[in-house]
């Protein structure tokens, strides 16, 4: 019961009943519909009965997609597809189901950052920071529409805070029998297997943990217990990847090829258009900058000054701040030095900001400390939560495309930076368009035809424009996206039929042919 009177319980409450309200309102991304397939899939290599028909392949399980999601860690799809399947059986068309549970996946990262910033502040601070969180329209977009990226930052975080919690009860109860210490490790193994399951950076968090206990002298006996915490994880990482079930150092390869992150994809920055492997060292940083709201840097920067200054003689919560800047600016200073190909933005890298939001919550504390009046403190962490709040209603269900006024907003953004790259307008367009045509015709979509089918009405023909542009006709429409500005090559002089729009950017268009 104790639980129940936190004031987190009061923010996962708010913002799951949101999410209930307008989960139905997000569009496939093109990323998508081949992913859910490979979750769709890996149910060949779990069913016992095909392992003992002498023909068992674990290609199957792979999806129609194999050879480009094999060697990704499917451990998130395998936890979420059966409640799907439940959503579906009860009248929930697929891609809403996804996103719902996508969004209480997300819900569960709230949690977590909650978690590790009650480890340096008390409950209401601490909560603060989970909103700072939860209402970022980036991040609040994403976890509707981003069943990759955003699980991955939920299960790090998860297995980071578990991981510290862990190290705590060890050095805290020498005495413990062996069985009350086996219990400590169990949860924060399997986070960690679960998030090295579903992204190859998982181990990062048993590094951060590591080095914790290291950093505190804990004696050789308690660090012996890392090796069934070690053990645990990876065992739950092979029992979640079929990939790794034939040669489990396949592990090895996935590292490899998913850190050089092979692409040559185009990519809209400053004005111009890159290959994801030749942009600029800035692309990460600008993004860090601009698609977080305002008030998040300033928290940010004043939650760790303070930090550093308070917690000089408090070795672990010390230790905690210190791993948590590691946590966020290794990875950084990595992309920075190394440039690896990246592109969508800084979607790659959502797992390393968990530690900006926690170290906000110190910010929070000292508002709260020096605002004796309740009411003036709350309204004053509205204001800060403030930007979010609209971003979030201005934009949706596009908020994933959120910029702040750093660069004008989204419509200062637009033309100059990738807005909707995943091309999720395609749901708005062709149910609008459903509403317009009611004869039969045929809508070629330039790009990912396949996220703009579910959506179509019965008299709409859905044709990919791809290698058929000479067969486009008069009476004809053309469905294209402003990604790196596509629109303005493609049948740029045929009039605009309809544009899907938010806050002064153009997501996409449809267009007539005459």
């Amino acid at each position: 019961m104790a639980f129940l009177k936190k004031p987190i319980v009061l923010l996962l409450a708010v913002t799951l009943v949101i999410g209930l309200f307008v989960y139905r309102d997000y569009g496939l991304t093109w990323d998508e519909p081949l992913f859910y397939a490979y979750g769709d899939a890996l149910g060949y290599a779990y069913t016992p009965a095909n392992w003992f028909t002498g023909h068992f392949d674990l290609g199957k399980s792979y999806g129609p997609s194999a050879d480009d999601h094999k060697n990704r860690g499917p451990a998130y799809l395998l936890l979420a597809r059966e409640p799907v399947y439940l959503l579906q059986a009860v009248g929930v068309e697929k891609a809403s189901a996804w996103h719902l549970l996508n969004f209480v996946c997300f819900l569960l990262g709230v949690y977590f950052v909650y978690g590790l910033a009650e480890r340096l502040v008390s409950p209401w601070p601490a909560a603060a920071a989970a909103a700072l969180f939860a209402f970022q329209p980036m991040l609040w977009g994403h976890a509707f529409i981003n069943p990759k990226d955003m699980p991955f930052l939920v299960l790090l975080a998860g297995a980071v805070w578990l991981g510290f919690r862990m190290a705590d009860q060890l050095m805290d109860s020498p005495c413990d029998t062996s069985w009350h210490r086996l219990r400590h490790i169990i949860l924060p193994a399997l986070l960690l297997g679960l998030a090295t399951g579903n992204r190859v950076l998982g181990p990062l968090a048993g590094l951060i943990v590591l080095a914790y206990l290291l950093a505190q002298r804990a004696s050789w006996k308690l660090l012996a217990w890392l090796i069934p915490y070690a053990a645990l994880s990876t065992l739950i990482v092979i029992a979640t990847w079929p990939y790794l079930w034939e040669r489990p150092t396949r592990f090895l390869d996935a590292f490899r090829f998913m850190s050089d992150n092979p692409t040559v994809l185009p990519v809209l920055f400053a004005g111009e258009v890159y290959r994801a492997f030749d942009l600029p060292r800035r692309y990460l940083p600008f993004f860090l900058v601009t698609t977080l709201t305002e008030p998040v840097w300033p928290a940010v920067i004043v939650g760790s000054v303070a930090a550093l200054r308070r917690f000089v003689s408090d070795r672990r919560r010390l230790l905690q701040l210190l791993l948590l800047l590691a946590w966020f600016l290794v990875p950084l200073l990595y992309v920075i030095l190394a440039r690896p190909p990246i592109y969508d933005g800084m979607r790659h890298f959502l797992f390393i900001l968990p530690p900006l939001f926690v170290l906000s919550g110190v910010a929070f504390d000292i508002l709260i400390k020096r605002v004796r009046a309740r009411a003036i403190a709350a309204a004053l962490i509205a204001i800060v939560l403030l930007p979010g709040w609209i971003g979030i209603v201005r934009l949706h269900p596009y908020e994933y495309t959120y910029y702040n006024s750093f660069v004008g907003g989204t419509a200062g953004a637009f033309r100059r930076y990738e807005t909707d790259y995943w091309l999720t307008c395609y749901k708005e367009a062709v149910q609008t368009f459903n509403d317009l045509e009611t004869h039969p015709v045929r809508l070629y979509v330039h790009r990912e035809a396949e996220v703009a089918l579910p959506y179509a009405a019965p008299n709409i023909t859905v044709l990919d424009e791809r290698g058929v542009k000479s067969q486009i006709t008069s009476g004809d429409y053309i469905l294209v996206n402003t990604r790196t500005n596509e629109d303005r090559q493609v049948f740029r002089d045929a009039p605009d039929l309809l544009t899907v729009q938010r806050a002064g950017a153009t997501f996409c268009i449809i267009k007539a042919i005459q």
